[in-house]
């Protein structure tokens, strides 16, 4: 039986409204929710009301290094950081960034394939689109699950500002859905907020899931790019040894080669229709090597 999400503040709100329903419907996750977000999500919701001191000091900043910190990713961190000790998890590094700085934390999502951007094109990179899908990602295709990191800009570039952990989403019956967050440093203490999905100032989301692929080009690393390249290793069109995550010269001609082989426009892009061929490509060329073929039952069969 499929598990349902349930927010512990939603549980609390439907009990003292005597178990009656929400005006606004929570949006199941699309996704499972694993164990470690939910106690990352407790370990947050319980410091909501938490602050700074008459010095602007926190128990964020403090633990982070730097005690009068602007805190919104520092007190993610300590969240992070305080699953960790409760439940031996090895989640800050790993599965979550650990920062302080600006663009930081976007930067290590994207390095780690696990960023979707709000309209759907990625900055240095192209357009993106859910795996599986053949249509690119604008404002409302992704709804955030819970766990995910919402980073936000409040200035016209693209530098992230804040950050802010994702609780869980609603639905208005005209259709408009609502992010519900933890976030810190609102504007002197540990608060939930809500933002709408469309709202301008964000800027993407650092997901919990690997659900979204994006164009690649020349300049672009990271693990999105290494997958790229095992798998133009798996079609015969880089060597092993090519594979290192950085899309430089050698990658953009093996793209060029691959392109070339499939009539499609030759420019070294790995565009939606280059991936899309080339994941088919190298699915039948998994299931074609020799390895895919596994022997059973006993030696003496007949065949």
């Amino acid at each position: 039986m499929k598990r349902l999400f349930i927010p512990a503040v939603l549980a609390a709100l439907c009990l003292l409204l005597g178990g009656g329903a929400l005006a606004d419907e929570v949006i199941e996750p699309a996704w499972p929710v694993p164990d470690y977000v939910r106690w990352l999500l407790e370990v947050a919701a319980d410091e909501v009301g938490q602050g700074e001191d008459s010095r602007g000091v926190t128990k964020y900043g403090t633990w982070a290094g730097d005690p009068t910190a602007q805190w919104c990713a520092e007190y993610l961190n300590w969240c992070v950081d305080q699953v960790d000790q409760q439940h031996g998890t090895s989640l800050l590094g790993e599965t979550y960034p650990r920062y302080s700085g600006s663009n930081t934390g976007r930067a290590w999502y994207i390095s780690q394939g696990r960023y979707i951007t709000r309209n759907g094109n990625l900055e240095s990179w192209g357009y993106q689109w859910m795996k599986g899908d053949d249509t690119f990602i604008t404002t409302g295709t992704y709804i955030p699950q819970p766990g995910d990191w919402m980073f936000f800009t409040w200035t016209s570039d693209t530098s992230t500002d804040h950050v802010a952990m994702v609780e869980y989403c609603t639905r208005a019956e005209d259709g408009s859905v609502t992010i519900h967050v933890l976030e810190g440093n609102n504007p002197d203490r540990v608060q939930r907020n809500t933002y709408a999905l469309d709202y301008v100032r964000i800027l993407g989301y650092g997901t919990v899931h690997d659900v979204a692929d994006w164009t690649m080009r020349s300049g672009c690393a990271g693990q999105k790019v290494r997958e790229l390249q095992e798998k133009l290793v798996a079609v015969g069109f880089l060597r092993p040894e090519q594979v290192d995550g950085v899309y430089g010269s050698v990658t953009v001609n093996a793209v060029t080669a691959y392109q070339r082989f499939i009539g499609e426009k030759e420019n070294g892009i790995a565009n939606i229709a280059t991936q899309t061929r080339l994941n088919r490509d190298w699915r039948q060329a998994l299931a074609d090597a020799p390895t895919a073929w596994q022997v059973t039952g006993d030696e003496d069969d007949d065949w």
